[in-house]
């Protein structure tokens, strides 16, 4: 159980990035002062906090210093080592909790917890050395995607695998770190649920999304996902029953796939609010941000009501190849909100922002979305 912190106290954020920053603004609208440590000096998350900690995260004054500052801590992505949250949690209350992150943060524990709990996966083979591909069932494996067991994310540190001929030269490119090699299946498409769990055991679920990925990068987020009302509560309870098995306090959300023929895998978890939650910002009663406020200081769930059709599009740094893009295509649209993540630089692949559009037609909404992303392009 929490202790519950109630507002005008401090809270602190690891990581500067945009979910740091999207959490500092929660807080702050809610009454909290935010202390963000983060090693860049210009992080996002840094220049709307109350208090800056310029520091690398293994730094051990600097986490002493924001245990002592801060009632209550978080994190934006869940490369923090395990146990600098675990020392953290000596000085104040840490949430989510150093064994939840310790299991997600690493591919190989997040399927084995997965497949030992009897959640279904997609077939994965654990590769540790180039040794490891003469195994006599490897071909059963691919086509496949190998993938770092750690540190990869949107698209990075994975390799797609055609045949076995190409699985030394792609162990060679990653370096030849400790992977995974996922089995690639015929998908229908891709869908997450962002949920929140309090100390106390209290759940919430948002509305499932449907995410489609350009180049391993989210794209497009249309809620509700155009699924039957049956495989969105299927997707509903696993997620929470991840997060009840995990003992999971904060936001999780959880990717899954889903199979030609309906079948439901679920592809990776997030310990923290994840990008295709973002559309809860403008279209929820309580967006997945609040929600990370409320699971860290102890405080009952909000309510997770959509209360429109929302189509979410990320932003990238390609859209700035030549100058600053022209935002009146998303602002002359009364119902589309635009989110900008306040990054000095763009660089291409780069979040740098999204936009959200809304309607009471989820087919227009889709439309809508897709004509202002096309005028950005310049198509």
């Amino acid at each position: 159980m929490y202790k519950r912190v109630m507002p005008g106290a401090m809270l602190g954020v690891l990581g500067g990035g945009q979910l740091g920053r999207m959490f500092v603004k929660a807080a702050q609208e809610m009454g909290y002062r935010v202390t963000v440590l983060d090693s860049s000096p210009d992080s996002p998350a840094g220049r709307v906090a109350d208090d800056f900690i310029a520091a690398n995260y293994s730094d051990h004054s600097a986490l002493k210093k924001i245990g002592e500052h801060c009632a209550a801590v978080t994190t934006e992505f869940e490369n923090i080592p395990a146990d600098v949250l675990e020392k953290l949690s000596n000085h104040c209350q840490v949430s989510p909790g150093a064994k939840s992150v310790q299991i997600a943060q690493n591919r190989i524990s997040e399927k084995e917890f997965l497949a030992t709990n009897g959640f279904p996966v997609v077939p994965y083979r654990i590769i540790q050395q180039a040794e490891d591909f003469q195994a006599p069932d490897i071909h059963e494996y691919l086509p496949g995607i190998l993938k770092v067991s750690q540190f990869g994310y949107d698209g990075k540190g994975q390799k797609r695998i055609h045949n076995e001929a190409e699985l030394k030269p792609a162990f060679e490119g990653l370096n030849h770190s400790v992977c995974v090699l996922e089995k690639m299946l015929s998908l229908a498409l891709e869908v997450s649920v962002v949920v929140a769990r309090s100390a106390d055991g209290e759940i919430k679920t948002f509305p499932v999304a449907e995410n489609q990925h350009v180049h391993g990068i989210l794209d497009i987020s249309i809620v509700p996902a155009r699924i039957s009302s049956a495989l969105a509560d299927q997707a509903q309870k696993t997620a929470c029953q991840v997060a009840e098995k995990l003992n999971y306090c904060g936001v999780l959300c959880v990717e899954f796939f889903v199979l030609s023929d309906g079948e439901l895998l679920i592809n990776e978890i997030a310990p923290r609010p994840h990008n295709s939650g973002h559309y809860s910002i403008d279209a929820c009663i309580t967006s997945q941000f609040e929600q990370q406020v409320r699971t860290l200081c102890g405080l009952p769930l909000g309510e997770t009501k959509q209360l429109t059709t929302a189509v979410m599009v990320n932003l990238l740094g390609d859209l700035w190849h030549h100058n600053e893009p022209d935002w009146t295509y998303v602002l002359q649209c009364p119902m589309t909100k635009l989110h900008l993540y306040g990054k000095t630089e763009a660089r291409p692949s780069r979040k740098m922002g999204h936009f959200t559009v809304m309607n009471d037609s989820l087919d227009t909404a889709l439309q809508q979305a897709i004509s202002i992303k096309n005028k950005l392009n310049g198509n």
